[in-house]
């Protein structure tokens, strides 16, 4: 039985880069869950409009965000993640280092929100700063969902390139953050009751993102935790703004009528294929 979910995102993280960095927390994952490394983002494939896809259901030509700046949607706003969650009298929680990723949620929907601003290297890593600050808090009070952003790497990537030595390196560096919360859900007896999504918001190449080319379009999306059957590969296309109606299943909390993705279950399965 699935008792939280914690949903990480790492920005700009291509399916490749994955592959290639020192990555021993999501390659745990990857293989004790089940994964696409073909997911599909959203145009533009820019970090604001892909994050409002993900946790609204919804296209950008819906949601109204095309840009870095928040707009309401045109057709009056639409019920995001954190709503449903709240909604269903459990408790949401939010940690990232991206301050317009505020609005995400609407004011009251969470019910524990920390931004932090180290976001270049300074006495300690944004990353891995951000995951220490979520999984005390994970531990200590249990929220049913928590939100973990780690974005450094896409600030590295847009300075020294996707793919570069330095943009790995940012991989392990988020991968490590995660590595952390995973320890400590397991050092509490909290890990084999939490499912872990970890996916990204867009890839990217050269300096920059933000084109409808594969490099920026493709992202990992990979799920474990109670009830996952492991080393599975996901079976038809899996879209950024699934994850909120996945999450929503995991949860057992209605999915709201307007979101155009599906949860990657069927019933009580996942749709899935043994790898390999």
């Amino acid at each position: 039985m699935v008792e939280r979910v914690i949903l990480f995102v790492v920005d700009g993280l291509r399916p490749d880069g994955l592959l290639q960095a020192q990555a021993p927390a999501m390659h745990g994952l990857l293989k004790r869950g089940a994964y696409t490394l073909e997911a599909q983002s959203v145009m533009p494939s820019i970090t604001l409009p892909c994050h409002v896809s993900m946790f609204h259901g919804v296209t950008p030509e819906v949601h109204g965000v095309t840009t870095n700046m928040w707009e309401p949607a045109p057709d009056g706003p639409i019920p995001g993640l954190f709503e449903v969650v709240r909604q269903a009298k459990r408790r949401p929680a939010s940690f990232y280092t991206w301050e317009p990723l505020r609005d995400l949620s609407r004011p009251g929907a969470v019910a524990y929100s920390c931004m932090t601003d180290i976001y270049w290297p300074g006495e300690e890593n944004s990353d891995l700063a951000i995951a220490r600050l979520a999984a005390d808090y994970i531990v200590q009070s249990r929220p049913d969902f928590t939100f973990v952003y780690l974005g450094l790497t896409d600030e590295v990537a847009h300075r020294y390139g996707w793919m570069s030595a330095e943009y790995l390196q940012a991989i392990a560096v988020a991968d490590e953050g995660i590595g952390h919360v995973l320890e400590r859900l397991a050092g509490a007896g909290l890990l084999e009751e939490t499912a872990c999504l970890v996916t990204s918001d867009h890839g990217g190449h050269d300096h920059r993102h933000g084109e409808d080319i594969p490099e920026d379009m493709t992202i990992p999306w990979v799920l474990a935790g109670p009830g996952i059957r492991p080393g599975c590969k996901l079976e038809g296309p899996v879209r950024i703004f699934d994850t909120a109606p996945t999450i929503a299943r995991l949860l057992d909390l209605p999915i709201p009528a307007v979101w155009q993705g599906r949860a990657a279950l069927s019933g009580e399965r996942l749709r899935v294929r043994r790898a390999g």
